[in-house]
């Protein structure tokens, strides 16, 4: 006969049965479920994303009206082919940082990325006699949660070209600008 002394000798068990509630839902007494907070409509349906990304091996090609004006042309048609509203942008020798917006039922973002990269490295390459691939492949997304957010990070990317000695004041970098007004 076994004693109930000699079952599950050892250390206890560390096997936890979650108690669950009759509505479904875990027990008031056992750890609560990691939950992420719903996200706002505009949030969620309608984000304002920032980006950057970088030159292939951080060269130093951008700060010139050409690639301003590369980038403006697509950027601008964009809204109307693949519903992306790019808002402001600055561009940096070796890399870019702009906001942008879909519309609802846009080009998923990884897709658009790629598109506007393609077709502006075919066309810098060839404004600038050089050879492609003009960017690196890798970028840099972030997703803004409030119109203090936006406000923030544009106020620091447009500081980019005072911290690193090529102008005086923001304004004064020509490689700089709005196509669309994205408000939260």
């Amino acid at each position: 006969m076994t004693k109930e002394s000699d079952i599950g000798a050892g250390a206890p068990s560390r096997r936890r049965v979650p108690t669950v509630r009759p509505e479904g839902g875990p027990s008031p007494t056992g750890p609560a479920p990691f939950r992420h907070l719903a996200h706002v409509p505009s949030f969620r349906d309608n984000p304002i994303v920032f980006f950057t990304t970088c030159t292939y091996q951080r060269a130093r090609i951008l700060a010139s009206p050409q690639c301003e004006r590369i980038l403006d042309e697509i950027w601008q048609r964009s809204a109307d082919h693949d519903g992306w509203y790019v808002g402001h942008y600055i561009l940096m020798p070796d890399h870019v940082h702009f906001f942008a917006r879909p519309e609802i039922g846009a080009q998923r973002l990884a897709d658009w990325v790629e598109m506007w990269k393609s077709v502006s490295s075919r066309r810098i390459a060839a404004a600038l006699s050089i050879k492609p691939p003009v960017w690196q492949p890798e970028y840099f997304d972030r997703y803004l949660r409030s119109s203090e957010n936006y406000a923030e990070k544009w106020h620091y990317v447009e500081q980019n070209a005072v911290r690193a000695g090529l102008v005086e004041a923001a304004e004064l970098w020509p490689y700089r600008g709005t196509i669309n007004d994205l408000m939260f």
